[in-house]
């Protein structure tokens, strides 16, 4: 247990600052709802196109009253509760979103008997519901300062309990019951970050200042400071480890690392960090068949190929990707469905890799750069400590999980098993996704001056 002091210390927020007062700041809720209606027609036109181009095309009205409902919603419970957020964040979610489901729609009409399309849209409504519920309901970011360690004891808790289920393609990170399925883990990131940014801000002093110099501009800094949050760390991943989930591993021990740097500004951790993921990657590598087998595959994709068993996954991903040259086939007319059944999840990126070349690969990863800029944008303008961190740490979370799927598929890095945000299959992960995007949107509504932690 924490000493009474540090607990007093996570669980009262600071003041609230001044209220911002000034009129002249524009809330730009018009430019937000002229993206949003770009988002959503650019989408549905997706949508169309494939229809037509796998002969059907009944499910494209249905498709655009769902998404244009759901972003009108989130709209509105924007305008009402955050109107000074950054106009630029919902629209980029949404148009991810929607061309997430053109994705899974594609490629339902290559696998006839897998489709996915439909639930991936029931979970999408459900994400934006919540994104609207957050929003409406914190009022104020710094109150979730409070529940530091009830964040991460449910955590911990969300990552324990896959253990005790069957494992899924070699991995215990799923709760399978009543035909339902969900993966803990992908809500247990945003805990753990609301417990690092408390942690972090309740002793950003001592981290910065305190501890003996090692080299450089490193310092070990006292126990008492950081073992408490170096135990949960090992703690999660320990956890991670048992279940063989290398990725969300590896997503939170970035994680840590980050918001670290962020709390200390001290350029060494990020060093230390990379020493550590470099050892422990080598270990869990050479030690773990599961993971071994990742690794080989990523050293030599062309190995089953050689054998005369055919290609394998990410062998089939890189055909994609060199199939779709500069401008692409054309959605609805690759051929990524070979990849098996990871194509609509951990491959989905190979999808709009082949089927939108290079140009719709980039512009696909120029948005998910904007919306990791905006967090982070947020994260320097709120005064609050908490704030900054938590916005940055969510944002971070993003940028992690854009940077190992897309370099996994593209065989830059050793695949892991996560899911692009927005963009691939999977319920726990659109939900989650729209919560990350509401605390952002909450975030910058208060550095923009709409409640607590904005500017003076």
């Amino acid at each position: 247990m924490p000493p009474p002091a540090l607990t007093a210390k996570l669980t009262e927020p600071e003041p609230a600052p001044p209220p911002y007062s000034d009129a002249r700041t524009p809330k730009r809720r018009g430019i937000e709802l002229t993206l949003l209606a770009g988002a959503v027609l650019i989408s549905v036109l997706g949508h169309a196109y494939v229809g037509l181009a796998g002969g059907v095309s009944t499910s494209t009205s249905h498709y655009a009253a769902g998404l244009a409902v759901a972003a009108l919603l989130a709209h509105l419970a924007v305008r009402i509760r955050a109107p000074y957020a950054d106009p630029v964040l919902l629209p980029i979610a949404v148009l991810l979103n929607g061309l997430g489901l053109v994705f899974i729609e594609r490629l339902d009409l290559a696998t006839p008997g897998e489709a996915g399309a439909g639930d991936q849209l029931r979970w999408s409504g459900l994400g934006v519901g919540l994104f609207a519920l957050v929003v409406f309901g914190l009022r104020d970011h710094r109150v979730l300062q409070r529940y530091a360690y009830l964040s991460v004891t449910a955590a911990l808790a969300l990552m324990l309990v896959p253990v005790f289920f069957p494992a899924v393609n070699g991995a215990h990170i799923w709760i399978r019951c009543a035909g339902l399925s969900f993966q803990p883990g992908e809500f247990a990131k945003i805990l753990l970050a609301v417990f690092f940014a408390s942690y972090l801000a309740a002793n950003r002093t001592a981290l910065a200042l305190t501890g003996r110099r090692l080299f450089w501009k490193l310092r070990l800094l006292p126990g008492r400071v950081l073992g408490p949050i170096l135990a949960i760390w090992l703690l999660s991943v320990g956890v991670l480890v048992l279940e063989r989930d290398l990725g969300t591993s590896l997503l939170f021990f970035g994680l840590f690392v980050i918001m670290l740097f962020t709390a200390t500004g001290r350029i060494g951790w990020i060093a230390v960090g990379l020493l550590l993921a470099a050892l422990g990657a080598y270990a869990v590598g050479t030690l773990e068949p599961h993971v071994h087998s990742r690794v080989q595959d990523w050293m030599n994709p062309f190995a089953s190929i050689d054998r005369g068993e055919g290609p394998g996954q990410l062998a089939q991903s890189l055909f994609a990707f060199a199939a779709g040259g500069l401008l692409g086939a054309g959605l609805g007319h690759g051929q990524s469905f070979l990849i098996g059944f990871a194509a609509k999840s951990d491959f989905v990126l190979a999808t709009a890799g082949e089927e939108l070349g290079l140009v719709g690969l980039t512009a696909l990863l120029l948005l998910y750069g904007l919306l990791v800029s905006r967090g982070f944008r947020a994260g320097l303008a709120l005064r609050d400590p908490f704030g900054r961190l938590l916005a940055t740490g969510l944002a971070s979370i993003v940028a992690l999980q854009v940077f190992v799927i897309a370099g996994g598929v593209t065989g830059l890095i050793p695949l892991t098993g996560m899911a692009m945000p927005f963009l691939a299959q999977g319920g726990s992960s659109v939900v989650t996704n729209w919560i990350i995007v509401a605390l952002l949107v909450r975030l910058s509504d208060s550095a923009r001056g709409g409640g607590a932690g904005g500017p003076g």
